[in-house]
């Protein structure tokens, strides 16, 4: 993932790659200078620091930043409630944009399910990865669930009852994350980040389908989250308000 954004975001013409910090040396720098560990890194050459690496990465990325004043953008997910809230507080010392998909159309997707969730008796949600991934569900299914209930919170309407009473084998309908929206995990070689949401109602069904067939698509959210923030102090969650 870092190969492909520091690639990605020195084709867009504006941004500098000034150090990638890996344990391992990359196959390609893009002319950036190579970092074992934050404490190689001249802070005087970075602006942002963009993190998609695991959550006790982001937690040495967010010290870094703290203590030289620079911005981060967070795209890695799996973080820990402490670990999101020390993150947070970075926040209170530099910008921070938090996210966990960093895909246009995967955060359009969003909205137009929270758009449709008023309107429809039941949703539920099938994610699919590549079997490289750690978490699950995805942290892009989560938000996608957190709106859709928060819309349908907004509209009046009641948490949703799974009607199925017989579980034959446990597990086999989901994970029930908030307000009985029912998220299903698929790992799989050969995706790379998929997601879709259901709707059904009497008579009628509507599926938002997102599909990211390269991890270039994440390249133009943090070129967003990267052009927003800087040592300001402040907090972005998602890059819905970039868009």
């Amino acid at each position: 993932m870092g190969q492909i954004l520091a690639g990605g975001l020195s084709a867009l013409g504006h941004f500098t790659i000034g150090a990638l910090v890996d344990a391992r040396e990359p196959g390609e720098l893009f002319g950036a200078t190579y970092a074992a560990s934050f404490e190689a890194v001249d802070a005087n050459a970075i602006d942002v620091v963009v993190d998609f690496s695991s959550p006790e990465g982001v937690l040495a990325s967010a010290q870094w930043c703290a203590a030289n004043g620079k911005g981060l953008v967070v795209g890695t997910t799996g973080l820990t409630d402490e670990q999101r809230q020390e993150v947070e507080e970075t926040a209170t010392q530099v910008g921070v944009v938090i996210a966990a998909n960093y895909s246009v159309g995967a955060v359009l997707s969003e909205k137009f399910a929270a758009m449709a969730a008023p309107y429809f008796d039941r949703v539920e949600i099938i994610e699919l990865h590549h079997d490289k991934k750690v978490d699950a569900p995805s942290g892009t299914s989560i938000a996608a669930a957190k709106g859709i209930a928060a819309a349908r919170t907004a509209a009046g309407l009641p948490e949703m009852t799974d009607p199925t009473v017989r579980h034959t084998v446990s597990g086999a309908r989901g994970a029930d994350l908030i307000g009985g929206i029912k998220i299903h995990s698929v790992r799989l070689p050969g995706l790379v980040a998929h997601q879709e949401i259901l709707f059904g109602g009497p008579g009628e069904g509507l599926t938002i389908r997102h599909d990211s067939f390269d991890r270039l698509s994440f390249v133009q959210g943090v070129a967003l989250a990267a052009n927003a923030i800087d040592s300001t102090p402040r907090l972005i969650d998602g890059i819905e308000s970039l868009i």
